[in-house]
């Protein structure tokens, strides 16, 4: 299904989240299957923080409609929905810190908290 309205925020906010899961997918990528590159996951972790911010401001409370994905809570729980959001941007952060160490263990850990702030607002946030 298409976003039709106008300045289409549902596809906008979409696409953010699909240029983010591009940055993160293949960190987790690298780190399963052993085939780890210090500078390329520096650089990933920090495309990553600099895509985070592109969703949010599409969250506007008129854009409940399809082809959203987002639940009610979004709105209805707002303070909840920010907790999360700011959960992401520490996890993100750390994730960005760590890489910069280049020590694989610490990078691990820093990674499962980003994929774990995901899959936390996911089960609340989303259909």
């Amino acid at each position: 299904m298409e976003d039709t309205r106008p300045g289409q925020p549902v596809k906008h906010r979409q696409d953010a989240f699909k240029a983010m899961l591009r940055s993160f997918e293949p960190m987790g990528t690298m780190l399963r299957t052993d085939r780890y590159q210090a500078d390329e996951f520096v650089r990933l972790a920090n495309e990553l923080v600099s895509l985070r911010e592109a969703p949010w401001a599409h969250f506007t409370p008129d854009t409940l409609y399809p082809p959203t994905k987002a639940r009610a809570a979004v709105w209805e729980r707002a303070q909840d929905f920010e907790h999360e959001r700011q959960d992401f941007y520490e996890a993100t952060d750390a994730l960005a810190q760590a890489a910069q160490t280049r020590d694989k263990g610490r990078i691990q850990t820093a990674y499962d908290k980003v994929h774990a702030s995901c899959k936390s607002c996911h089960s609340d946030f989303k259909k």
